[in-house]
């Protein structure tokens, strides 16, 4: 789905918001929290996909509550510290369209000075193993598509590609190329032809209202990057117990690029084609909305992964291993991130002195 499906979303859920404020829904002492919570600011925002990879996090000694949390809209915003830095917690749920609500929410009410991002994924590079920390650079949305009819190829323009809606420059998937079970020699083809990778339209709020720009590959805040490389140094967890752990240890690394989709990706030939494409590591189902929402309202923003998955030399994963070891993956991405917001405090002290 696309992201201005996605802001017209988000945009009734602010509207809806503004109306119960303005009937009096929302209460008096909902409104005065947020205000209060506001002259406090700004704040770190952590944006994470579910209670498991939030758990950890609110569980760890590194987090300190501060007991004040606010509701609505579905979501709970929870505040507190870590290392000095004062932080808000909120849970998204699953896919694109959760993440990019959540998101704009955040901005949109509170205080933000930066958002950081971070849980669970799949990955396609073979690389990497179950565990691992993995930081890109660039993120995606790989799911929004022009899909060519049967009969047309690589040299056809697509539907609306002259008025500028669609093109060819970020590839196609041929679906012919993943036919098997076809005789030596013979030629074939198939009905589902290609697929061609589209960027999302973004509306940036310095930008003119309704003029869109569009938007494949969105990149991290550069500063925060460049903290970032100080935890490929971090040491994780490589056990659940004193008789259960991995056959390595795992390590933090930032990579080039990840994607996100509303897509739980267990297909190995899919995975493949877009390590090969698009030289991406992790695979996850928010990551994006995270990035492009981030994008148009000009907020830093960096999103850190840990693998859930694993891949053998054959591109499968084993399910049953990833489901033994989901829970330390969320501790690992948890280890990581809290780590980031130490650096990032002290880079932020030094310079402030």
């Amino acid at each position: 789905m696309g992201i201005s499906v996605v802001a017209c979303i988000v945009l009734s859920a602010i509207l809806m918001l503004n109306a119960q404020q303005s009937n009096g829904a929302l209460s008096a002492e909902t409104q005065m929290l947020i205000e209060e919570a506001n002259m406090s600011g700004p704040y770190l925002g952590l944006v994470i996909p579910n209670s498991f990879e939030m758990d950890p996090l609110l569980q760890s000694p590194n987090f300190t509550s501060s007991n004040l949390f606010v509701d609505f809209s579905g979501r709970r915003f929870r505040f507190g510290t870590i290392a000095n830095k004062q932080v808000i917690l909120v849970m998204t749920g699953l896919s694109m369209i959760n993440a990019a609500i959540t998101t704009q929410l955040l901005l949109s009410v509170f205080n933000i000075e930066g958002v950081v991002h971070y849980g669970i994924a799949g990955h396609a590079n073979p690389s990497f193993n179950l565990a691992d920390v993995v930081i890109p650079q660039y993120w995606s949305h790989s799911a929004l598509w022009s899909w060519q009819r049967y009969g047309e190829g690589p040299q056809d323009e697509l539907p609306l590609e002259a008025n500028g809606d669609y093109t060819r420059e970020f590839g196609y998937l041929n679906v012919a190329n993943y036919t098997v079970n076809v005789t030596d020699g013979s030629s074939y083809d198939n009905l589902l032809n290609n697929i061609w990778f589209q960027p999302e339209e973004v509306f940036p709020i310095d930008g003119t209202p309704e003029e869109r720009q569009h938007a494949f590959w969105v990149a991290v805040d550069p500063l925060y990057y460049e903290i970032s490389q100080e935890l490929e140094e971090l040491e994780l967890e490589r056990c659940l117990n004193a008789t259960t752990c991995l056959p390595h240890t795992p390590k933090v690394a930032r990579v080039q690029r990840g994607t996100s989709a509303s897509i739980f990706l267990s297909n190995a030939a899919y995975r493949s084609f877009l390590y090969d494409k698009f030289n991406i590591t992790p695979l996850d189902m928010e990551s994006a909305s995270v990035a492009l929402i981030c994008l148009q309202q000009r907020v830093p923003f960096i999103a850190i992964r840990s693998l859930s998955s694993s891949l053998t030399s054959g591109g499968s994963g084993d399910p049953n291993e990833a489901s033994k070891f989901i829970t330390l993956a969320s501790k690992n991405s948890v280890t990581a991130v809290v780590e980031f917001i130490k650096q990032l405090s002290l880079h932020q002290l030094l310079i402030n002195h």
